[in-house]
């Protein structure tokens, strides 16, 4: 799950990426795999179709390997944090992994928040208070990945790279076969 079915080379993307899970004994889905007809379709049956296409690969799916990083703002792609969501609700095991090591009250701060006097405090332009437990995400995401998948592996890559680098989903898969006590050609 995350917000690379958005880039144009979206379907090279996930190609990689199971290649990384092969290697490492899982079979990978994509949510690209069930091609989709545009052709003649209006946009809520597309988004139909694309919803059921999603949760057809979730309910096939054995485990969650989640890219959580920051997509068009200071937090994850709402989509992804959905399918986190799902999977948590069929007790299957989430790996999240992001590009970025900058915990989210800290991205929140430079964007627009501010500490109050008590110097405890952060809360956002608006006034609203910045959950600040030390997660890189919000706790409602971060916290089924701790329970079952370990926490979110984060780690800085080249910005050209911010989208594109797989080190750290590398890094996610590697974890989620030494958590699940899977190797090469045994997915």
């Amino acid at each position: 799950a995350g917000p690379e079915v958005f880039m144009e080379d979206a379907a090279e993307i996930g190609r990689r990426k199971k290649v990384i899970c092969a290697a490492h004994g899982f079979e990978g889905l994509f949510p690209l795999d069930k091609e989709i007809s545009r052709v003649g379709v209006r946009p809520a049956e597309l988004a139909h179709a694309i919803y059921e296409a999603n949760v057809g690969l979730m309910l096939k799916a054995d485990l969650l390997i989640a890219n959580v990083t920051p997509f068009r703002g200071v937090s994850m792609d709402a989509g992804t944090a959905f399918e986190i969501g799902f999977c948590t609700a069929r007790n299957l095991p989430v790996f999240a992994y992001a590009n970025v090591t900058t915990l989210l009250a800290n991205r929140i701060l430079a964007k627009e928040g501010r500490q109050d006097s008590d110097n405890r405090t952060l809360t956002d332009s608006d006034g609203m208070e910045i959950e600040n437990y030390g997660f890189f995400e919000n706790l409602m995401v971060e916290v089924p990945a701790r329970i079952s998948g370990g926490g979110v592996i984060v780690g800085e890559v080249p910005p050209r790279e911010f989208f594109r680098s797989l080190a750290n989903f590398e890094r996610a898969v590697l974890r989620a076969s030494e958590m699940l006590g899977v190797t090469a050609g045994t997915p």
